[in-house]
């Protein structure tokens, strides 16, 4: 741990700081080149590992040296490399990889966003219309289709570790039927349906989306039967009726969008319906770092942004909704378990 007398002085600390853009394009790097997966349980030179993947050995080493800073991965005294806890989130076959979610943070287009920070807070405006012409999802999805892959993906690894956390938390015994708004690919949905063996479950979500749905919740998936799957756009209508609304991770658009949003919801379920919100806050302290970073990225592209549990709160009673309960899924999400009011 870091003591007061071990720390770097300030003019240190913030010449790191600057350098940021390098720690995160070495773990970019580490990732597409698949590091993590080429190293094993043994320790590795620098040049067996570049045999394996493929790499120069010398330049191999300068980012191994540089991750190793930031404990992903381990430089050992005999100059070979070892995996740590971190590094070890990067491969491919972890339970709990992070590999996807690190490629998305650092895609090509964060790179041309990034450094248009200050226009984005001297406006308040995204700078991704200004940048490509085009809505950031319309770009995504038109102009860079390998990184709305990523963007699915990581999405899909996030959804997929968190399913569970959700399901746990929620008590739908009273509930016959259940919706995931913009949900994915489905995971939570899955879950839930798992959880109660005689539930219906509708996943909404755009088109290209819902397509590779989890083959468990379509034709020929144990779930099928329970599941029915719905493209569209939850921004422009919720044509799904359910007891049991989940609103995961997506209200994090312009305050429009999210009104829209939680307004259609509330029109096609009606009075009484329960809608559960969960989403990353920048006032929870656990995850702060993180949630406050893609909070500044939301702002970025889609003119978005993480809340505060008041902001939260604020919003979903302007559109309507009476909280009845606050509780954490996990150590980065929280639910905010709602009613509408009849």
């Amino acid at each position: 741990m870091t003591t007061a007398e071990s720390a770097p002085p300030p003019s240190m600390r913030l010449r790191e700081l600057v350098f940021g853009a390098a720690c995160a394009a070495a773990v970019r790097a580490a990732a597409r080149l698949g590091v993590a997966d080429a190293l094993g349980d043994e320790p590795m030179t620098a040049e067996d590992l570049a045999a394996k993947a493929k790499t120069e050995p010398r330049p191999l080493r300068r980012l191994l040296r540089a991750l190793s800073c930031y404990g992903v991965f381990a430089e050992r005294k005999d100059g070979t490399f070892a995996h740590t806890d971190m590094s070890r989130l990067l491969r491919e076959d972890d339970p709990h990889s992070l590999r996807d979610i690190s490629m998305w943070c650092t895609e090509p287009w964060t790179w041309d966003a990034w450094p248009r920070l200050d226009e984005a807070v001297r406006t308040g405006r995204n700078v991704v219309e200004d940048l490509y012409g085009k809505e950031f999802f319309e770009y995504l999805n038109e102009d860079a289709p390998e990184s709305a892959d990523v963007f699915n993906r990581a999405m899909t690894t996030s959804s997929e570790q968190s399913a569970r956390d959700v399901a746990a938390l929620l008590d739908l015994s009273d509930s016959k039927s259940v919706a995931d708004i913009g949900g994915g690919q489905g995971h939570v949905v899955a879950s839930l349906l798992d959880k109660y063996p005689v539930m219906q479950g509708s996943l909404l979500d755009l088109p290209r989306v819902v397509e590779n749905a989890v083959p468990r919740l379509r034709k020929g998936g144990d779930l099928a039967d329970r599941a029915r799957i719905v493209p569209g756009d939850v921004r422009a209508a919720v044509p799904v009726r359910a007891d049991v609304y989940i609103i995961k991770n997506i209200l994090e658009w312009d305050d429009e969008s999210t009104a829209r949003t939680l307004r259609n919801v509330i029109e096609a379920g009606g009075p009484g319906t329960r809608v559960v919100v969960i989403e990353n806050l920048v006032d929870d302290t656990p995850s702060m770092r993180f949630s406050t970073a893609m909070d500044l990225l939301l702002l970025l592209n889609v003119g978005g942004a993480k809340h505060t549990t008041d902001s939260m709160v604020s919003r979903l009673t302007a559109a309507g909704l009476i909280v009845d309960d606050i509780r954490p899924v996990n150590p980065y999400l929280h639910a905010f378990d709602c009613h509408v009011p009849g």
